[in-house]
């Protein structure tokens, strides 16, 4: 026995079968990505034979033969590329991770779309065993057999398996269960799937499966029209949108060229968008994320790229700093497009800002362009009609703002009436917005209008009607001391507006807070306390001197009828407002109901 003081260098023994199954039901989302990974290997040898720098005449191709041309249900998957040795043979096909397309021999291993040496497993997830009959020039031709639980051998490829030239041949025979995944149907679907755009001619059982131009293609000939046409029609095929505009994109240092296509329809922010990325023309992934910035939702693309790395699956994109860069850049290119729309086309710009405003209104939260584009084209809600910002500004000058929508629904009618102009910024963005235009286009200046600051626009009676409706405050004041809300009486318009609730945001967040700690323990209790303002804020209903039926409630007599009345119309106030009911404002619209019907009912029978 070892002495367990000194240490021993040893090597980890791989379970090839856990492998297979951690890469089936971990790494790989489907069994169906096989065809891909041959594929890969095949454009690589090619690719490979290029770099390599001998002349070959031969045409670049890949023959795949499927289980129904071969009559035993096995699939072959052949190229003419570089080959491989039977020193690269045990190197390379053996080693677990170890890819050909090291720069060790000698290739750039950005021409190469395999990364991990990982690719030819995924082969087991279809077939028990793998055969590769390969040649290098100069070598002669080699038979490796792998089989799944780890074991492999190398020989002399056979007379009838000798390759006249150089290149690769894989054979698969299928597992028990896979069977349908390598008939004629099934490896047609996914090498079309997969290497449709591809470079080399591809064909399956002999028929070409590779061939008429990409997205990111401008074929020699094809108008500006014929181009839009094919593009829209590969988008409703592809995304299943008529797309309201079609925008190029490239970045040169992501080797990246594509189309990205604007929905013509809302899209939901909180949903990130997933994108089509080719990673040297054959596709990696129909859902990339994070492909654009998080703003660009209204957006969908099908790009190429060369140079961003996939993650070990080749299922998505690794997040880094060139990825990073890329999605500034293809950021920058869709704000340059809407510039332009503003410029050359500022109709179909607020067409577009109709359906897709909100990604456009964060982006300009920090972007100066895009703030000037939303302030010149988005027109805001406000109560004196639809009017954008530089519009506003323009006409009022003062840029006089309510942050909430309930807020700006109670104070729009009666501010409009006293000749003030606000608008409503409950809306999403609109209120930080507004704060940064003020900031960047310094000549605006800028006003929060709440609720509570209504009333010193309104109209103080005079003294002698002050004094005259003492009485009925006091009255008021018991009944409203109930209700939790305090009395003014002023004059303003609308005149038809016989009462106002005014009840701004830290009111109803210390009301709130109240109303909790009244349900809460006596710990919950103290904490919320240290929330609470020493002085008890209130909301106020604003009666209106200048509406017949409020002067005519101001002047009753009788205080069973005043607060009835007055019950009455604080409900209707809260009502108007959209103020949500308590069970005290429940109770007093239905005492203040009852009791009218009541009045009415008994003034009837005398």
């Amino acid at each position: 026995m070892h002495d367990l003081g000194e240490p021993v260098n040893q090597t980890f023994r791989v379970d090839l079968r856990g492998i297979v199954d951690l890469l089936s039901h971990h790494l790989y989302t489907s069994p169906q990505v096989y065809a891909r990974e041959l594929l890969q290997n095949a454009v690589d040898a090619i690719t490979a034979l290029r770099q390599d720098g001998a002349a070959d005449p031969r045409t670049p191709r890949i023959e795949i033969s499927s289980g129904d041309a071969n009559g035993d249900g096995s699939l072959t998957i052949g190229d003419n590329g570089i080959g491989l040795s039977e020193t690269q043979v045990h190197e390379l096909l053996a080693t677990i991770g170890r890819s050909s397309k090291r720069d060790d021999l000698g290739f750039a291993r950005h021409e190469f779309m395999g990364q991990f040496g990982i690719g030819l497993l995924s082969c087991f997830m279809v077939s028990d065993a793998i055969e590769v009959t390969t040649r290098r020039a100069g070598e002669p031709t080699v038979l490796w057999r792998g089989r799944a639980d780890g074991s492999y051998a190398v020989e002399p490829a056979p007379a009838d398996g000798q390759r006249a030239e150089t290149g690769t041949t894989v054979t698969l025979r299928p597992r028990p269960g896979c069977e349908h995944l390598l008939t004629r149907r099934a490896v047609t679907a996914l090498v079309s799937h997969y290497g449709a755009r591809l470079p080399h001619p591809v064909t399956v059982d002999g028929e070409p499966v590779t061939g008429g131009p990409a997205p990111w293609d401008r074929p020699d000939g094809e108008g500006a029209a014929e181009r839009r046409a094919r593009l829209e029609a590969y988008c409703e095929e592809v995304f299943g949108f008529a797309p309201f505009d079609v925008v190029d994109v490239a970045t040169a240092e992501a080797g990246l060229r594509g189309v990205a296509f604007v929905l013509p329809m809302p899209a939901n922010p909180a949903v990130p968008a997933a994108h089509r990325v080719y990673l040297k023309q054959m596709l990696l992934s129909e859902g990339a994320e994070r492909l654009l910035p998080e703003w660009a939702f209204f957006v969908r693309c099908v790009v190429d790229t060369a140079e961003l790395r996939p993650t070990a699956s080749r299922e998505a994109l690794y997040e880094d700093s060139l990825l990073e860069a890329t999605r500034d850049a293809l950021g920058d290119q869709l704000r340059g497009w809407l510039v332009r729309l503003s410029k050359q086309e500022p109709a179909r710009l607020r067409a577009f800002l109709r359906v897709h405003h909100l990604g456009v209104k964060a982006l300009a939260l920090h972007d100066d362009d895009m703030l000037r584009l939303v302030a010149d084209f988005w027109p805001m809600e406000t109560n004196v009609g639809p009017l954008t910002l530089a519009e506003f500004t323009d006409r009022y000058g003062l840029l006089r703002f309510t942050p909430l929508l309930d807020e700006f629904r109670q104070l729009a009618p009666v501010a409009a009436a006293q000749g003030l102009a606000v608008v409503n910024a409950g809306y999403v963005y609109d209120a930080e917005l507004i704060d940064r235009f003020a900031t960047v286009e310094r000549k605006s200046e800028v006003e929060q209008l709440r609720a509570a600051d209504l009333t010193t626009h309104l109209q103080r009676l005079e003294t002698a009607d002050e004094l005259a409706l003492a009485p009925f405050m006091a009255v008021a004041d018991r009944v409203l001391a109930r209700l939790g809300c305090d009395l003014l009486v002023r004059s303003f318009e609308p005149s038809g507006l016989p009462s106002l609730y005014l009840l701004d945001d830290d009111t109803a967040f210390q009301l709130d807070l109240r109303g909790t700690r009244d349900q809460v323990d006596d710990t919950w209790s103290a904490i919320l306390g240290s929330f609470q303002a020493a002085a008890e804020p209130r909301p106020r209903l604003v009666l209106n001197h200048r509406n017949p039926l409020a002067r005519q409630v101001l002047s009753l007599t009788d205080p069973e009828l005043q607060a009835t009345c007055l019950e009455g119309l604080y409900v209707q106030a809260l009502l108007l407002g959209h103020h949500p009911l308590r069970p005290a404002d429940t109770a007093a619209l239905n005492q203040s109901f009852l009791g009218l019907i009541g009045r009415a009912v008994s003034g009837a029978a005398q």
